[in-house]
Formats: structure tokens, sequence, C-alpha cells
């Protein structure tokens, strides 16, 4: 059975010095054995199971992955998930890639295998006993091994951290950070750009990037290092706050010198979304509430981070946005970080914009941010002037959380006395709209 697949192409027209492309159609006929049963689509990787049928091994995996114990096809049980690459069709399949090449069809790379749990085990042991004898260059060759691999496929990935890479690479981060950050220096970066996607760890990992010398190398290369020594540390650092449930590590960090700094040239560089989501997220973790300390929150406020943070919230993507509000929410708990904010030219016109342009979280923290600034007589009239109230007044219309609904009632009646467009009695009611002394 021939199924057919459209596809497009140009073709490349030369008439003197000049060029004239046109798009046609094309019928491409890709024979059915070439197409995965699960996706329809060309096979990459084709694999066998038990059952004899043959699939794209992406589709297949991401099917067992789901909890599924049968052969999608058959529907039979399967005795084994072992996948068996079917070599004879994958070539056949890049031959007839290279015979409708003129089709615009694409040959298909030849796939690496996957890696197996026992090289994984072997590696780990290897570096294990590199790290013993403080062998900085074959730790480093076999540490760039495992980086390899992991770029290769995300069942790589998953291969490497299920068989304790993690718990290997942390402990050889804490050998050689004790021993010396700028001897070690590119050996450090290189453990710390693979640990980076490995979170979370087993106890025994966790205990060893956590220790002092290890944090202490971490803030180091996210002072001293170059671009991706700093943009792989913050990412380690944000996932050791992330998971640190007892909220020991912002003390810890509290006494290094120039965290703080440090953190916050991340963001005001901007080297990277993700450097500058991984600093926020940091900062948000040594601020928060269940490690607060308004010491460290000042240092931040001295440092001009509400500004800084204002200006990225404009134009910042989704997450980045809602981390950015989450921390200024925490800043503004403060007595100097309101003042500061309050301050800020910007704040208010910003916050009314992101309410319901975000996300519900944004919103929530949008809100939140306004009713802690509205204690400011100025904050409450420029809110009004920006269209605050008809934007809190849409809140309560399309429903909120139950502790937004609360403050935003709090702030209408606020904002209520410098725009006296509804009745202060609906405020405490349901906020039924009958209420409105005219539409907006």
């Amino acid at each position: 059975m021939i199924l057919s697949w459209k596809n497009r192409r140009a073709l490349n027209k030369k008439n003197n010095n000049h060029r004239l492309c046109e798009d046609l159609d094309a019928e491409i006929n890709i024979p059915t054995h070439f197409r995965c049963p699960i996706s329809l689509d060309l096979m990459k990787d084709p694999v066998t199971m038990c059952t004899g049928i043959t699939y794209d091994r992406e589709n297949i995996e991401r099917w067992i992955e789901a909890g599924n114990e049968t052969c999608p096809f058959t529907k039979q049980i399967l005795n084994t998930f072992d996948q068996i690459p079917n070599h004879i069709l994958r070539r056949m399949i890049q031959d007839w890639c290279v015979q409708n090449r003129s089709l615009g069809v694409e040959r298909i790379p030849t796939p690496r295998i996957p890696v197996s749990p026992f090289e994984v085990s072997e590696i780990c042991s290897r570096i294990a006993s590199a790290t013993r004898r403080g062998d900085e260059n074959k730790c480093g060759e076999l540490v760039r091994k495992i980086k390899n691999w992991g770029k290769e496929s995300e069942r790589n990935k998953h291969c490497i951290i299920e068989n304790g890479t993690g718990c290997v690479l942390s402990a050889c981060f804490e050998s050689f950070a004790g021993d010396s950050f700028e001897k070690h220096v590119n050996l450090l970066v290189e453990i710390l750009s693979v640990l980076s996607w490995m979170f979370p760890f087993v106890e025994e990992g966790r205990s060893k990037i956590v220790s002092e010398s290890s944090l202490r190398c971490i803030i180091w290369l996210l002072r001293n290092g170059d671009l991706s020594a700093r943009q792989a540390s913050v990412l380690v650092l944000k996932e050791i706050l992330h998971s640190d449930e007892r909220g020991i590590i912002p003390n810890t960090l509290r006494a290094i010198e120039g965290v703080a700094e440090a953190l916050f040239c991340l963001i005001k560089e901007s080297i990277s979304p993700a450097a500058t989501k991984a600093s926020l997220m940091s900062i948000y973790c040594m601020i928060s509430s269940t490690a607060k300390n308004d010491k460290i929150t000042s240092r931040f406020v001295e440092m001009g981070l509400v500004g800084v943070i204002v200006e990225a919230i404009v134009e910042a993507e989704k997450s980045v946005c809602e981390i950015a509000l989450g921390v200024l929410d925490e800043i503004c708990n403060t007595k100097k970080g309101k003042e500061e904010a309050c301050k800020n030219a910007l704040i208010t016109a910003v916050l009314v914009k992101k309410i319901w342009r975000v996300s519900n979280w944004a919103t929530e923290l949008s809100v939140s941010i306004l009713w802690k600034l509205c204690s400011e007589e100025s904050v409450r009239i420029e809110a009004i002037q920006v269209g605050a109230f008809k934007k809190l007044l849409v809140s309560l219309q399309v429903g909120c959380g139950e502790n937004t609904k609360g403050t935003v009632k709090e702030l209408l009646k606020l904002l209520n006395v410098y725009n006296n467009r509804v009745d202060s009695s609906c405020l405490d009611s349901s906020m039924d709209f009958k209420y409105l002394k005219r539409p907006f």
C-alpha cells in the first residue's frame, strides 16, 4: 500500500544572470512500512519490539514512558521493553530518501546507539577513581563524554540521571573545589554545566554540592568566571535553592561575600534569558518568607534591584515576568523596599498594564504589589490615572482567586475615594455590576 505525502519544493531556474524560483506541489509517495504505526511519519530510528512490530524509537519510548504495557499496533502485552534497532529497514529508508532527493526529501542521519546503564555505571566508576587520584585531566575527559551523551538525546539524559551520575559528579566537584578554584576552573565549569540538568539529587549527592567548599566555589565562578561559567553556576545555584525545603542554604549563602552583587549583575547585564530567570529565582528563594532576612533584601534594594526589575518586566517573557513580579512582591514586604518602589516612576503603570496581560499568577502578584504601594497617596492617584480602577473591576467580574478577590475589593475602596464611580456598599457585597453609576 502506498500513502501520499504532500510537500513543497523550490525549482531554481537560471536565465542569463538571474534566478527565478517557483514553488510547486510535489507528490511524494512514502511506502507504508517506512511509516511509524504511532505517528504515521517517516521513521528516523526504526526499532523492533518483541511483538515483531517496528516503530520509530522516539514514539515507542514516549508510549512506554506514559505507562503503557501493550503493543500499540497488536495490543499484545509487551513481555519485554527491549528495542532492537532495525538496521535493514533504516538503510532502506535512507536509500529511499536519496532517490527522492530531487523532490526535497532529506536523507535521515544514521542514529547513534543510545547509551546503556552499564556504560554509565562504568564511566561513573572511572570518574570516582580519577577523583581519588586527583587526576584532573582524566576527570575532564570523562565529564565531557557524559556531556556529549546528554546532547545526543533525552533518552541518554534519563539513563545518565537514573544511574547515579549526579552523586559522582557532585563528589568530584567538591573534591576539586576544596583544592583550588583557579587551578581547576575548567573542570569545575564542565561539571556544573552537566549538573544543571541532573537535579534533583538524592541526599548523598546533595550533601556534596551544598557543602561550604562547593557553595564558595559556585559563588566564585558566579563572580569571576566567563559567560558560560556564570550561566552554569547560576543554573545550579537556582536548583540548589529551589530544592532546599528546610531553608538552610540561604543562610549559608549570606555568609559568602559577593552573592548579592553577582546575582544582581546577571540580571542587569542579561547575558541570557535562562541566566536572568535563574538569577531571579535564586533571589526570590533568598528573600522569601521561608528564609526571610531584611538585611539581604535591603542590600538588593540599595543596589537598585527595584529599578532593574521594573525595566525587565516591561518586555519580559511570561515566565521571567512572573518570577520578577514575585521578587518585587517580596521586596515590597519591607519598609525600605516599599519606599524605593514608590519612588520608581514606571512601577505603577507597569503593574497596571500587566493585570490580565500575562497570566493569572502575574495578575495576582501585580494586585498584591499595588495594594502594598497604595498606602501612598501619590501612587493611588497615579493608579487611577493609568486605568487601575477599570481593570480591578474587571478582575472581580471575570473571577479571580479568593485571596486576590479580598485584596482587589480593599484596593478598590482605596481608589474609590479618588474615583467616586461606584457606591462603596457594592464593594462589600458580591460586587453586582448594577451598582455601577455608568458603564466603562
